[in-house]
């Protein structure tokens, strides 16, 4: 009797999880929870009926059934991005995926793409904008733009510039604000990125009350709050008027030189994360790969040479 295999996702969370042997790191590198991670190998023990991994002290280990397929697990995933590789073909040769999360895609990358395709018409960029932190090693993307994701080992890494953050409101909204104790008057607009397993450090610059205790100042609720799990909407429900956002400055800077956001206040807060581009040895011989990530870091010192994250002229710096 043929056996049906194990659903693919099942066998990739085994595979990680037995690399690294954590769920919380395997979980990083998926792009989910922990929780999802585990999940997914229950069923997967489920359906096997067998355990595959146990206890040991604060950690964990294989057992005999989990080491009897780890190598072979690995083995196939590399075998299977080779196959999907090969089956690209020719004719996506000048074809370069980069990876990027959803908002940030839509709030900064994909305007300026029309530069790079003028100047690089033989290139093709693929955008693939998801929460899933991707893993360059294996091919599933050539590049990709992280921000407050730990650096991993292997890949060739370049610091596109630091984050500012510092409330954001429509001009409208801006006219009621001359102080920072005017934001009990208002809604403030949460960005809710909880649900990402990976984001718990670019969690903490964009939770409103660590802001305020950041500053020095007392913490204020508003007088709402909307939440989002998409900061690109939560910058839109801004721009609509609805409320105060905290903005990632070099990210929103053409948002607020255009005028539709406006910095009602001088305090600003300097992180320490930033924006990431991250590709491997591999792709940057590739002469297209290699073209994005120049024309990226020639865009990242335009940015910073510009100013971006200064609202205005004489800002209030604060670092924790």
């Amino acid at each position: 009797m043929t056996r049906w295999l194990p659903s693919l996702n099942a066998l990739r969370a085994f595979e990680a999880v037995a690399r690294h042997l954590s769920y919380p790191r395997a979980a990083d590198e998926l792009g989910v929870t922990p929780a999802a991670v585990k999940q997914l190998v229950y069923r997967l023990e489920a359906t096997l009926e067998t355990p595959l991994f146990e206890r040991e002290g604060r950690g964990l280990c294989l057992t005999d059934a989990g080491r009897e397929g780890f190598e072979d697990m690995t083995a196939a995933m590399k075998h299977m991005t080779s196959a999907v590789e090969r089956m690209r073909g020719k004719a996506d040769a000048a074809r370069l995926i980069v990876s990027v999360e959803a908002s940030l895609a839509a709030t900064w990358l994909v305007p300026k793409l029309e530069a790079f395709r003028i100047a690089h018409p033989g290139a093709v960029v693929l955008i693939e904008s998801s929460q899933e932190i991707v893993d360059l090693n294996r091919g599933e993307a050539d590049v990709a733009i992280r921000y407050g994701v730990p650096t991993r080992s292997g890949l060739i890494t370049h610091r596109l510039f630091d984050d500012v953050i510092f409330p954001v409101c429509s001009p409208a909204l801006a006219g009621g604000l001359d102080t920072l104790d005017d934001l009990h008057r208002v809604s403030l607009i949460h960005w809710d990125i909880s649900h990402l397993g990976w984001a718990h450090t670019t969690k903490q610059w964009f939770d409103w009350s660590r802001w305020f205790q950041r500053i020095g100042v007392p913490a204020m609720t508003g007088a709402g709050a909307l939440y989002f799990s998409d900061y690109g909407q939560a910058v839109q429900a801004a721009i609509a008027g609805q409320g105060v956002v905290l903005a990632s400055g070099p990210i929103l800077r053409d948002t607020l030189t255009s005028g539709l956001l406006v910095a009602p206040f001088a305090q600003t807060l300097s992180t320490d994360i930033g924006y990431d581009l991250a590709t491997t040895k591999a792709a940057i011989n590739r002469p297209e790969v290699n073209a994005f990530i120049q024309w990226m870091l020639g865009v990242a010192a335009a940015t910073t040479e510009s100013g971006a994250g200064n609202p205005t002229p004489s800002p209030v710096g604060h670092r924790a």
